[in-house]
């Protein structure tokens, strides 16, 4: 059974100490395409490099809403630079993170302007977004609706919230489901699960964030999907193989992987 991780961070400083003989470990085990994501400039930076020292790793480049420096606008401009040098590579996939975080006091209006930045780099270069959201359901539906978005993309983590996930499946996005599908805290999960059609449907751990049940608390890695393989198989009616199947060609097809 192969497995795509649709989204993680193995730039973070939790992995230093076994980096490299997990990701061999996980590969051995079925776990063939990580997307390990860009959130920040150096963030981009470090998983770039990374994606070019293993061949089934790939990346994203952006700057996330919670990265946001006095100074992002030259941050963004960084992006774009690192972009265009690196297209052709194959190994930036998408832009982002990027979205709209309002858990914490950020500047709303920076967020903005970010955002909106960043999708007119990703339809500069044809590439999807890959969208962080919290506590800004309506807003980024709005700015979604408002800007075009060339190449769509994806709901990394996808909150657990009904109005979201509508708007963003008629908009044409993907959503990706992470650990808290697992919770035992998650009350509308199921619920979310069987809203989203098949072909819609992505995995992801947000490594070393988010593990699922039953090792919750834990540093999460990509092995762990097996958990969430688990919760959509039980509530879509199929095998675990079918899940990992279908996310795997649907995570191909948003990214442009052959």
């Amino acid at each position: 059974m192969e497995i795509f991780d649709a989204h993680a961070h193995y730039d973070d400083s939790h992995f230093d100490d076994e980096r490299d003989k997990l990701l061999q470990e996980m590969y051995n085990d079925g776990i063939t395409k990580i997307v390990s994501a860009g959130y920040s400039l150096e963030g981009t930076k470090k998983n770039l490099e990374l994606s070019k020292k293993y061949s089934f790793v790939y990346t994203t480049a952006g700057i996330s809403p919670n990265d946001l420096k006095d100074d992002f606008e030259k941050d963004i401009e960084a992006i774009d630079k690192i972009i265009s040098e690196n297209l052709s590579s194959g190994k930036i996939l998408a832009v982002g993170e990027i979205g709209f975080d309002y858990h914490y006091d950020t500047d709303r209006k920076i967020q903005y302007k970010a955002f909106s930045k960043q999708i007119d780099i990703a339809n500069k270069y044809s590439l999807p977004i890959v969208i962080h959201t919290r506590d800004a359901v309506m807003d980024t539906i709005s700015l979604l609706k408002e800007k075009e978005v060339t190449m769509r993309g994806i709901f990394h983590c996808c909150p657990l919230n009904r109005e979201l996930v509508k708007e963003a499946l008629k908009l044409g996005f993907y959503i990706s489901m992470a650990g808290p599908i697992t919770f035992k805290n998650s009350k509308n999960a199921d619920e979310i699960i069987q809203m989203v059609p098949l072909e819609r449907i992505l995995i992801e751990t947000d490594s070393p964030y988010l593990a699922p049940e039953p090792v919750r608390g834990t540093r999460n890695n990509s092995k762990n999907l097996k958990y969430i393989i688990e919760k959509i198989a039980k509530i879509k009616g199929l095998s675990n193989e079918e899940i990992a199947k279908i996310t795997y060609k649907n995570a191909e097809t948003i990214y442009r992987l052959k």
